[in-house]
């Protein structure tokens, strides 16, 4: 054999053997490479899955705070409302207690005219008395009439002292002011004669 060729099949041989030798480190190389592939899925799982809480976390927070926000408008809306009817009904109250006197006078008028001559005078007050007598029907205001009952403290101011000859005892003889109630609350108390007991 010539000495060339001897030199090729020598390198031919080394080079068989280097890949012998490098041939079942690739495959640890590979394995090592698929390892290292494989740690960043893994650690990118938990850092989504530390995401994904931090993100249910947060949600739950929010509807939390939604809720919050929803219950205080509620409430607001309920105590809103409540202030609303108290302040009409204040002013309802307010409207009837300032107009009571009027009225007072028109049934004063009234009792006047009825001598009168003037039938057109009669009739003038008589319409405008019940007009004022509807409207305040309208306001829920009825006037307190217990002539004839027992004396009731929380409806009535006694300020005049009957006779036993006037009714039974404890009961109101006479009515000096009309008291008036709006709904069930007293608009002003009625000025009576009671019999003593």
């Amino acid at each position: 054999m010539s000495r060339k060729r001897k030199e090729r099949m020598a390198e031919e041989e080394k080079l068989e053997q280097e890949k012998a030798e490098q041939a079942p480190e690739a495959p640890a190389e590979e394995n090592k490479a698929a390892d290292a592939e494989d740690q960043p899925d893994a650690a990118e799982a938990e850092s989504t899955a530390a995401e994904l809480e931090a993100a249910k976390a947060k949600a739950a927070e929010y509807l939390a705070m939604a809720q919050r926000v929803q219950a205080d408008f509620e409430n607001f809306r309920r105590r809103n409302e409540s202030v609303r009817a108290d302040a009409y009904a204040d002013g309802r109250k307010d409207v009837a207690a300032v107009m009571l006197p009027v009225l007072d006078n028109l049934e004063r008028a009234l009792d006047a005219a009825k001598d009168s001559p003037d039938e057109a005078l009669r009739s003038g007050v008589e319409m405008v008395l019940k007009q004022m007598t509807d409207a305040y029907q309208k306001l829920d205001v009825k006037p307190i009439d217990r002539l004839g009952e027992k004396f009731d403290p929380n409806l009535e101011n006694a300020i005049l002292q009957g006779t036993p000859e006037d009714g039974e005892p404890g009961t109101v003889c006479q009515v000096l002011q009309k008291g008036y109630l709006i709904g069930e609350k007293v608009l002003r108390h009625a000025m009576v004669k009671v019999v003593p007991e």
